[in-house]
């Protein structure tokens, strides 16, 4: 059965699923774990010192960080994100499984994966709205009723974001699951580098450079 992970991965960079499949899963490093437990300490976090929350791994001064919790705050859901009824529960869907951080309770309940990472100005990262509708649709599946949304919290910078099943974020979840269904071999190389950056299979794979030419078709 597909993963979100696994999907998340596949909606980043197909070859970086196909590298990530052949080494096999690996628990996330410490570093990682570490920004994901800052997800369930927001009111101690908000009320922590210049001193205590430099010592934290967060992403921003602590006026700012503070200042983010602030708004978090202002959320209707802040009792959720706070007090979760579910942590850290195994979700089996019709098509993929995998973690949800939290359920928020509610008519419909949430759920909410924690990033390690930094938000967009905007929204969320296409792998991670992937991850959200696949979550979503997983525990719409458990349930038997329909789960319209979930969250993505990037608690290193205090920011929590709301995904939408709307169409244009279903059919960003099918083709994900197309295209993993579909892999057999390598996939072709991807032609933008700077995605590539940070890739812990960049050494090994590369990425196939086009001239200007050949992207318009020329």
């Amino acid at each position: 059965m597909l993963t979100f992970g696994s999907l998340a991965r596949a909606a980043y960079c197909p070859r970086q699923y196909y590298y990530a499949q052949q080494e096999g899963g690996n628990e996330p490093p410490p570093s990682v774990r570490a920004r994901r437990d800052l997800a369930f300490r927001y009111p101690m976090l908000r009320r922590a010192s210049d001193a205590e929350l430099a010592a934290e791994p967060i992403e921003r001064p602590p006026d700012a960080y503070r200042t983010a919790l602030d708004r978090l705050a202002d959320r209707a859901d802040w009792d959720g994100l706070t007090d979760p009824t579910v942590r850290e529960v195994l979700l089996t869907g019709r098509e993929c499984r995998g973690i949800a951080h939290k359920i928020l309770d509610g008519d419909p309940p949430v759920p909410t994966f924690v990033s390690p990472g930094e938000p967009p100005d905007r929204g969320v990262w296409r792998p991670q709205r992937v991850r959200a509708v696949a979550m979503a649709k997983a525990l719409a599946w458990e349930r038997g009723r329909e789960i319209p949304s979930a969250l993505v919290e990037y608690p290193a910078h205090g920011v929590v974001r709301r995904v939408r099943l709307t169409t244009r974020n279903r059919a960003a979840y099918r083709t994900t699951v197309r295209t993993v269904r579909d892999v057999d071999g390598p996939p072709s190389r991807i032609d933008d580098e700077a995605k590539c950056d940070a890739c812990d299979y960049h050494e090994e794979c590369g990425v196939r450079t086009r001239s200007l030419r050949s992207l318009l078709g020329l």
